[in-house]
């Protein structure tokens, strides 16, 4: 009883957080007329000016959870008129919403039809601003090649790069230019088997994936529970025979303790 009559008063921990971020809404909201009233150029050069700012910040000693924390009004204020400009989308409150959540690390919640690749763009945006790549990653090619060039328009539009590893191959330098781009979309099991190869390659320069910062997973209860239950196996040559197994399998019986 007394739980009912807190949360009744208080609310549940999803609307306190909610309520907690309206005014970083309202924040976004207010700047869109400045936003609507810069040219395709000014807009794309706001992507600059964040990363010198993010550079400056770097310099003064800023942890960069701080740096995004700062940028993050703005950020998502740009990618709305860009959604707006190049592919005719206006992000609405809840998606902001929606966006700050996946920004933190969270699990967003949406029902088909409710945007959810829209969502995704403004902290794909933010987190790429640092140049260290983000990862995006979906249940199939057919969406990882749809969303990198549909979203893509946006990113692109606001100066960034985006590659997609669906018609690349592994090993290859095409394959590596793909993770090179600011904003890098593929499925988990590419991400995965990439993973795989990587710690198996033999020189550095074979690599194609480089270090881990940020991803977003779409379609996380499919992913991360139902994919994850078929496990990702690679094999490769070795140089040595089995021979010494062999021989160490015969020593093994013989020996006595002490």
């Amino acid at each position: 009883m007394i739980e009912k009559i807190l949360r009744a008063i208080l609310g549940s921990k999803s609307e306190r957080e909610i309520k907690r971020l309206q005014p970083l809404v309202q924040a976004i909201n207010e700047l869109e007329p400045a936003m609507q009233k810069l040219s395709d150029t000014e807009l794309a050069a706001k992507t600059v000016e964040f990363r010198q700012r993010i550079e400056k910040s770097r310099s003064d000693g800023m942890d960069e959870a701080e740096i995004l924390q700062e940028l993050l009004v703005e950020a998502f204020a740009v990618v709305r008129e860009g959604a707006r400009r190049f592919v005719n989308m206006r992000p609405f409150d809840v998606q902001l919403l929606g966006g700050m959540v996946l920004h933190t690390g969270r699990i967003a919640e949406m029902k088909t039809g409710e945007g959810k690749t829209l969502v995704a763009t403004m902290p794909v945006y933010l987190n790429a601003l640092l140049g260290r790549g983000v990862h995006v990653v979906t249940v199939n090619d057919y969406l990882a090649k749809r969303d990198s060039e549909w979203m893509g328009r946006i990113y692109k539009g606001l100066g960034l790069t985006v590659g997609c590893l669906d018609e690349t191959e592994p090993h290859t330098r095409e394959r590596q230019e793909q993770y090179l781009c600011d904003i890098t979309y593929g499925t988990n099991n590419e991400f995965g088997f990439d993973y795989l190869r990587d710690n198996m390659a033999v020189r550095k320069e074979h690599c194609v994936q480089r270090d881990y910062y940020f991803a977003i997973v779409d379609e996380v209860d499919n992913i991360l529970i139902d994919e994850a239950r078929t496990p990702h196996i690679i094999s490769g040559p070795v140089d040595q025979t089995t021979d010494k197994y062999l021989r160490v399998d015969a020593i093994i019986p013989k020996l006595k303790k002490g």
